[in-house]
Formats: structure tokens, sequence, C-alpha cells
């Protein structure tokens, strides 16, 4: 076992050494994670348990259900693909202390949607049943299937060896690091998001809309992450990236769209006001394009975002929010987030 630093960042082996410093983008973005400190006890849920009872259609409470259900495991599998799979192949020190970073910022997450279930739904009965709906509900079912056929495909891989006999399961590796970034947390994640921040713009949920702000946050830098231990790999090692790659990326994003789109017809399956199956769709696909842009790809879809309401959050959220103090966190955030600037 080698403690030395390693040609390239895939190379196997154990790295323990941060001086001198290969990449030390991975460690200001550690550095930039430990700015954006927030906890689930500044969120407050006052006024969302009255706008269920009071002020929601039962579509809209339909789509709520549907959402935390989502949430309620979804955050889960990211974790474990960190630990099983990530952390194991990305053999940089710098790199691992952010994802070690990423991991809090999970658990966090899944802290989040705990509380929110135990806000939302105090039926321990349906609370069960939110929890098992990556079983039970086929919607959800079929986005979780998406997620383990990716983590288990790398899991399987104990190590990436160099060479041409490495090729195809340090392609695997970039494979399984997109899925996650572009199309779990860049599409299922962010079409969470636009849910969220539809119903805040009916004027419902500020609590679940101000713990999404944060949420939204960290996603946004958990992709950054993985999009430049992409940009590396293709840096150190170009001829993974073929054609072969590129149409697997292609049907990766088609399927994930696919997924999303039959869970919107779940969620608005009794007619929500202001939302249609379609314009879900079509924000996918923007987003998606996004995705590919940031990868160097060309766009796939070529469509326009069709979601005013993320048109009016305020940009100064996303572009400055890493140069806050630390402390700006603890006390509560005002503000709102652009879900499609820059992303």
């Amino acid at each position: 076992m080698s403690v030395r630093r390693p040609a390239r960042i895939l190379d196997p082996g154990l790295c323990l050494t941060l001086r001198p410093m290969a990449y030390p983008v991975f460690f200001e973005m550690y550095r930039d994670g430990i700015k954006n400190t927030w906890t689930v006890e500044e969120v407050d849920f006052s006024t969302d348990t009255a706008d269920l009872q009071k002020k929601m259609s039962d579509a809209e409470r339909h789509l709520v259900q549907r959402l935390i259900a989502f949430f309620a495991t979804g955050d889960s599998i990211v974790a474990n693909n960190l630990v099983l799979n990530l952390y194991k192949h990305i053999n940089a020190p710098e790199a691992r202390m952010y994802l070690s970073r990423q991991l809090y910022e999970e658990a966090l997450h899944v802290q989040f949607y705990l509380t929110l279930l135990d806000t939302y739904v105090p039926d321990p009965d349906e609370r069960h049943r939110a929890f098992a709906a990556v079983e039970n509900i086929p919607s959800i079912r079929k986005k979780a299937e998406f997620c383990m056929r990716w983590l288990d495909g790398l899991q399987e891989i104990d190590r990436l060896p160099a060479g041409p006999e490495g090729r195809a399961a340090r392609q695997q590796f970039l494979l399984n690091l997109i899925a996650f970034a572009a199309c779990i947390e860049g599409l299922f994640f962010f079409g969470a998001f636009a849910y969220v921040y539809f119903l805040r713009s009916r004027g419902l949920l500020h609590g679940l809309a101000a713990g999404t702000n944060w949420v939204f946050r960290d996603e946004s830098a958990h992709m950054a992450f993985a999009f430049e231990v992409v940009k590396t790999v293709r840096r150190e090692e170009p001829e993974l990236w073929d054609a072969s790659l590129e149409a697997s990326i292609y049907a990766m994003l088609d399927e994930a769209i696919d997924c999303e789109t039959q869970f919107a017809e779940d969620l608005l399956g009794y007619g929500v006001v202001g939302l249609s199956v379609d314009s879900v769709r079509q924000y996918l696909e923007f987003c998606a394009d996004q995705r590919l842009s940031t990868l160097g790809l060309r766009k796939r879809y070529n469509v326009k975002n069709p979601f005013s309401f993320m048109a009016l959050q305020d940009v100064q959220e996303v572009t400055n929010f890493f140069e806050r103090r630390v402390s700006a966190y603890q006390v509560g955030i005002t503000g709102e987030v652009v879900l499609d600037a820059a992303f």
C-alpha cells in the first residue's frame, strides 16, 4: 500500500500526503463548505402545519406527501455512494476532506427531512409508509432503482487499475459520478426544489422553502465538486472520454428525465393549478442541458426554463453565499435563491 502522492487522482493506493498539494481546488471547496454551515434547528415550521391544514387543496397536499416520501430516503442513497464508492476511489486527501464534509451535509439533510416528516406527518403509521415509499410507491421505486443500479455497479469494483485493463472500471467510475451529480442531485433533487418553490410562490410552506434554500446551496456545491473531479480525470486520462462514454451520459440523462416525469405524473395526478407534467419535464430538460454544458457536451434538449417563479429568485444568495461569515448562517438567512443561474 503506497501512501505517496499518486500520478493521477484515480490511481489505486492510499495517499496521505497533503503537501505538496496536488489539487488545491478541492481543499478550497472543503473550506467553502465549512463557511456554508447551518442547522436544522434554525428552520421555522410554525406556519407550515396551518398551511397544510387550512390553505392547501387535496391535490397540493398529495403533492407534498409524495415529495416528502421521496425526501425521506433520497439523501441517504447519496451518502451511501459517497462512503462505498467515491471515498474509496478518489485518491487525494484534499478531495477526501471535501467528501467528509459532504457526508456531514448529507446527514444534515437527512435530519432536516426527518424533522419535516415529524412535523408534517404526526401519525407514526403514515410516517412508516413514507419511509417505505421506495418499495411501495412505483414512481419513487423507479427513481430508487435508478440510483441503486449506479451505486451497485461501481461497488462491485474494488480497485481501478492503471493501464488498458483498468479502462472499463475507470469509465464506470466516471459514469457513477456523473449519474449522482447530474441526474440524482442535478435532476431528481432540483425537480423537488422546483415544487417547493412553486408552493412558496403561492405563499405556502415557508419553513420548507427556507430549509430548501440551504439544502440547495449544499447540493450545488456537491455538483461543483463532482464535476471538478470529472474535469480532473478527463485532463489526466483523456483517453477515457470517448464516444461510448458520451453516449452513455446522454442515455443516462434521458432515463433520469423519464423517471422524474413519471414522478411528476404521480405528484400532479389530482391536478395542481399552475403546474403541468409537460412544464415539469421541460424544466428537467432545461436543467439537463445545464449539466451537459458543464460537462463540455452539446445540449440535447434546447428548451427554455418554463417556470417564471424560478427566475424571480434572488441571485445574490447563490453568487455570494461563499463570501459570508459562518456566523451569518448560524443566525439564519433571509433572501432567496435562483435555481437556474449558472447551473
